[in-house]
Formats: structure tokens, C-alpha cells, sequence
């Protein structure tokens, strides 16, 4: 379905860059068929023109009666700006993704053209890899086809899942946010191995397998978190003693509150641009 379909990205990030790494990687979509623009950082325009052989415009540049899909990747306090700069450009069938946190279908519709395909994406930076949790909601007039043909596209960046918006926030709590969340386990994984003599980069390396060893483990078997760490956790041994380590010093509150926490932003910042725009309108 995307062999001929022209994708453009409004804003060039860093998960603008990860989506295009993962798409070019995947070979799915022509590089050529790529575009990538910003307002006016022409050096980092060419430095992804130069990495991954797409093409680099500014945005006033962009040939938006070519654009097929429209993936707006600025930040989401610029959402509203570059909504209006683009809503009488775009083709009526051009479907606009958003990948941005907090910003709910309804909103973009409200500032876009009367019946425009709107799809809201939730990626993590993992799309680097193609091992990226991507949730994808559809706004009310999004049709299945535009839906299969951003499944197919994400599908090149990891793993999709449909979800109702209205569960967005959690997602974005749980895996948009959720690599840093590993990030910071990796950090104290590695400086407590230091301390204790190890070279810092063979701790984080020891750490790294060990996570990704127990992430495999639970998409390959069927058995819950709870019973998979039941499993290996012998009374009184050494797993026992860490996991009473977790407890008392909060550990398993303090991933649950971090989940909580990114959820909690991510509705904030939904909130705020809807005050914004009623005060506005």
C-alpha cells in the first residue's frame, strides 16, 4: 500500500530521526519517497539528508499537494502554530499523523480542514532499532484504509498497537515514556558495578543483556510477570534479597508513580492546549 505513498515529516528531532531511521532500515519505503523538513535548521536538515538519503526542505519548501501522509514531529507547544501554518495547504486527503504527547485527535481536527484524516501516534525512541511500542488511535474521520497504511508503516519501526484514544495517556506513561525509565535503571545498574570494581562498560553491558534477556522472556513465554519472578526467587537466596532491597526502599512504587507520573503530563498538556484554545477562540 506504501510503495507509492509520498511521507513527509514536519520537524526533524530526535524521534523524527528515529521514525526515519527505522522506516529506511526497514526498506519498506524508498528513501527518495521520504521528506524531512524544519522551519529554518538547515544544518541538521543536511545532516539527515546526508545519513539517510532522504530529501531536506524547510517547511515553507514542502510540495504539500504531494504529500500522501503528514507526520508532524515538532514539539507539542507548537502544535497549534503549525496547525494553522498548514491548514490551507494540505491535500483533503492527505492523513496528518501526530506523534506528539497530550495532543488528542479532536484538537488537531478542530484546527484542520472539515473532514481531514487525523491519526495519533504514540512511538518511543526505540523506533531507532525497529523495536518500538507504537500506539496508533483514529480520529473520526479516518478511514481503514488510512489506518492499515499507518499499521504498515509503523509496523517498520516495531511492534502496533490499536488502541482507544481515551488510553493514550497511560501508554504514553508506560512505553513512550518507559525507555528512560530503563535508561535510569541501567545508569545505577552501571555505577553500583563500578563501585564495587567492575569496569563500567562491562556493567552496563552485564546489565543490558540482562534486561533484554528478561524482556524476551516475557514475550516468548506464557507465564505472568509475578510467576516469571516467582520462578527464579528461592527463599532466603540472593534474588529474594534483592527484591526485599525493592520493597523497602520503594522500588516497586517508584515504577509505578513514574508511569503515573509521565500519564499525569501527558493529560496535562492536553488540558492546557485546550484552555489555550478556548481562550483564544
Amino acid at each position: 500500500m506504501l510503495k507509492h505513498k509520498t511521507i513527509a515529516f514536519l520537524g526533524a528531532g530526535n524521534m523524527a530521526e528515529a521514525m526515519i531511521s527505522g522506516t529506511v532500515q526497514s526498506g519498506k519505503i524508498p528513501s527518495e519517497q521520504i521528506i524531512v523538513s524544519n522551519r529554518s535548521n538547515q544544518g541538521r536538515l543536511q545532516e539527515m539528508k546526508a545519513k539517510y538519503d532522504v530529501t531536506a526542505l524547510t517547511k515553507d519548501d514542502l510540495p504539500f499537494n504531494e504529500i500522501d501522509i503528514l507526520i508532524l514531529a515538532m514539539k507539542p507547544k507548537d502544535i497549534d502554530k503549525a496547525l494553522d501554518s498548514i491548514n490551507h495547504l494540505v491535500r483533503n486527503d492527505t492523513v496528518i499523523m501526530s506523534v506528539l504527547a497530550g495532543i488528542t485527535t479532536s484538537h488537531m481536527e478542530e484546527q484542520l480542514p472539515a473532514g481531514q484524516p487525523v491519526i495519533r501516534v504514540m512511538p518511543n525512541t526505540s523506533s531507532m532499532l525497529k523495536e518500538s511500542a507504537t500506539a496508533i488511535s483514529a480520529g473520526r474521520f479516518t478511514s481503514r484504509e488510512d489506518m492499515e497504511n499507518a499499521k504498515e508503516l509503523l509496523s517498520s519501526i516495531g511492534e502496533v498497537f490499536v488502541i482507544e484514544e481515551g488510553q493514550m495517556d497511560i501508554f504514553t506513561g508506560i512505553a513512550g515514556s518507559g525507555p528512560a525509565y530503563f535508561y535510569y535503571l541501567m545508569e545505577h545498574i552501571e555505577k553500583t558495578g563500578a563501585e564495587a570494581g567492575l569496569d563500567p562498560e562491562l556493567a552496563r553491558k552485564i546489565g543490558a543483556q540482562t534486561i533484554f534477556g528478561a524482556a524476551k522472556m516475557m514475550l516468548e513465554r506464557e507465564e505472568s510477570p509475578t510467576q516469571l519472578r516467582e520462578n527464579v526467587t528461592s527463599p532466603n537466596g540472593t534474588t529474594a534479597a534483592g527484591l526485599d532491597a525493592l520493597a523497602e526502599f520503594g522500588g516497586g512504587k517508584a515504577i509505578s508513580e513514574a508511569v503515573k507520573g509521565a500519564e499525569k503530563r501527558s493529560k496535562e498538556i492536553s488540558s492546557s492546549l485546550q484552555s489555550k484554545q478556548l481562550v483564544t477562540s
